[in-house]
């Protein structure tokens, strides 16, 4: 079961809105929606959890690039929504890899954990995407949670306790 929310801070505080990412295709469309929940080119988080198997937080201010953590790669990428996070750039990759089609080999249903296919294994699959943490480990420094806190946190709560941090928990409780 997936959960996804967008928290934007406004001079009150902060907003959130419940969010459906079935018509979101690309890291672009995710963006687009962001800077749409945007107050004054404010930052915005996007909040993406799959319970209990990984989540992930996209930071959006004005026309910036959009910085972008997961917590668990190789989960993210058997997940229709975590391949949107896993960009080539974030990967380490240049675009256009031959190595880049290999998520598109996995297993992408978009409801469960799933497990790439055993013939994965074998030709490199599912060693494109390093398992544990990917992407910018500093993302809510300046909102008060840490590498390590970010690093610390336990998959099934971890965007309630960003929320909770960023005082934001009640807001983001009634979205979810």
């Amino acid at each position: 079961m997936y959960f996804a929310a967008l928290l934007a801070r406004t001079e009150d505080g902060w907003e959130a809105s419940d969010t459906e990412l079935d018509d979101v295709e690309t890291l672009s469309d995710l963006t687009d929606l962001a800077r749409e929940a945007s107050v004054d080119e404010d930052t915005v988080l996007v909040l993406i959890e799959q319970e209990d198997a990984w989540f992930g937080v996209v930071r959006v201010e004005g026309e910036d690039d959009p910085r972008i953590y997961v917590s668990d790669a190789a989960a993210a990428a058997r997940s229709s929504y975590g391949e949107i996070l896993l960009t080539d750039e974030l990967l380490g990759r240049e675009p256009g890899d031959d190595d880049a089609d290999d998520l598109d080999s996995l297993d992408l249903d978009g409801t469960e954990d799933g497990e790439p296919d055993g013939d994965d294994d074998e030709d490199g699959g599912s060693d494109a995407v390093p398992a544990g943490s990917l992407g910018d480990r500093e993302i809510l420094v300046d909102l008060g949670v840490s590498e390590k806190e970010l690093l610390a946190l336990d998959e099934g709560d971890a965007l309630t306790a960003i929320a909770e941090v960023l005082g934001a928990g009640e807001v983001l409780e009634t979205v979810r």
